[in-house]
């Protein structure tokens, strides 16, 4: 059992979290917006009042933020979490961010903390059945301290040194916004030569856009895209 801290209980933050409870681990929480805490309170997790005593007495100290700003502010704005991390603790930022923005932040932090990116792919029902990929960047060392932490959550990768997790998930979100994109336009075409509705999206189904399509085949069908 770890001690974890786990800042960012959006959408995905909320089951990643809660991941941890189930493992096992020892996990407080904190958000910007207090009642988001509630259900994992109810499920075991403490709940810190600020980032810095989110970090107070964890082993590993997990961020999952929205924005390069949020992290910014998180870490290093008021009562921010990098003030009261201390040599011997991990940070671990699983943001979508881009990999200067993780660079930069890991040479503010406090001599002996090492900051590890591991964003994740995969949505809101991976990270709640703990099947998200995470890319790590991180050293070998910091890579092997972090691994039985993160296997809770998903398929861990070592992508490579600091930085690399971060430059990895743009690569694989540029793969993903390009699948999407060939398949409104293939669905839009289909849809201009009257092609009928469930065939068409059969044939994609078997198409090289198929992981896509079958992801989002019942948001299609339905109309409804609500955020994942």
């Amino acid at each position: 059992m770890a001690k974890i801290g786990f800042l960012g209980l959006g959408e995905m933050g909320t089951p990643m979290a809660g991941r941890l409870l189930q493992a096992g681990h020892d996990v407080v929480v904190w958000n910007r917006s207090a009642e988001r805490t509630a259900p994992l309170a109810k499920a075991g997790a403490a709940v810190a009042a600020t980032p810095a005593k989110a970090a107070a007495g964890r082993d590993f100290v997990i961020t999952m933020l929205a924005t390069p700003e949020a992290v910014e502010q998180v870490l290093f704005g008021t009562a921010g979490l990098a003030a009261a991390l201390s040599p011997g603790q991990v940070l671990i930022d699983m943001s979508t961010v881009g990999p200067d923005e993780v660079r930069s932040a890991a040479t503010r932090l406090p001599k002996g903390v090492p900051l590890v990116d591991a964003p994740v792919r995969g949505s809101v029902p991976q990270a709640t059945s703990g099947r998200l990929d995470i890319f790590v960047g991180a050293t070998d060392q910091d890579y092997d301290r972090v691994r039985p932490i993160l296997e809770a959550v998903g398929s861990v990768r070592h992508v490579g040194g600091p930085g690399s997790g971060a430059a990895m998930k743009l690569v694989a979100n540029l793969a993903l916004g390009a699948a999407i994109v060939t398949l409104g336009e293939a669905l839009s075409l289909g849809e201009s030569l009257e092609l009928q509705r469930d065939t068409l999206l059969d044939v994609l189904a078997d198409s090289p856009i198929g992981p896509i399509l079958k992801a989002k085949r019942a948001n299609i069908e339905s109309g409804q895209f609500a955020p994942s």
